[in-house]
């Protein structure tokens, strides 16, 4: 991962997509969840506010440990169980049919091989299980496409292997999901090129 994505980004990140930013959107997102939940990219526990009471347990999956050190005010004050249980969404250390559901936000571009993870993500849940995600990715509109093609290589080299073009909804299709909600639309106060969201549910069968 290297000093600046283990020790550097984890702090940008938990600075410019707090609550502020993405509070709604999390809120959102998080509705409905229930049961037993697998989160990957947990990040800086930036969704813990937000779980319902309908969570009973939270198995996080995030590879920085600074990021799980500036999680740790957040879960003192959570009342749902939640243990650091992985490091990598693309081999998650879980049975098959382990969860309930599954959460992602704003994870799967940073991950170099987005349909393995989200193969992972199918294995361990279990029949019926939703993956409730907000994502950034490719933009509705050509012209935006452009730029983000263009401005992909810069993303990339500064917010650890983030990619602009990843198209969030052909992988979920891809990887066997049905996806039940979606909603796609431009962060009102963002660039277009790197506030193009994706924000639903997808099944598994």
């Amino acid at each position: 991962m290297g000093f600046y994505g283990g020790r550097i980004l984890p702090r940008i990140l938990a600075a410019t997509c707090g609550p502020k930013v993405t509070g709604g959107y999390r809120r959102q997102v998080c509705k409905g969840l229930a049961g037993e939940i697998v989160e990957i990219g947990f990040g800086s526990g930036l969704n813990v506010a937000y779980y319902p009471a309908t969570v009973t347990r939270v198995a996080a999956v995030e590879p920085a440990d600074v990021a799980w050190r500036l999680a740790e005010p957040r879960l003192r004050d959570c009342a749902v169980a939640v243990e650091r249980a992985g490091l990598d969404g693309q081999d998650l250390p879980f049975e098959d049919y382990s969860f309930d559901a599954a959460l992602s936000t704003w994870t799967l571009c940073t991950i170099p091989d987005q349909g393995r993870a989200l193969r992972e993500l199918r294995r361990v849940l279990r029949p019926g299980g939703a993956l409730h995600f907000a994502e950034h990715g490719l933009a509705p509109d050509e012209r935006v496409r452009r730029w983000q093609r263009r401005l992909n290589p810069v993303q990339q080299a500064l917010v650890g292997g983030c990619r602009l073009t990843t198209p969030v909804a052909e992988l979920l299709t891809g990887a066997g999901f049905t996806i039940t909600e979606l909603d796609v639309f431009y962060h009102p106060k963002a660039p277009k090129s790197v506030g193009a969201y994706s924000l639903g549910v997808a099944v598994s069968p």
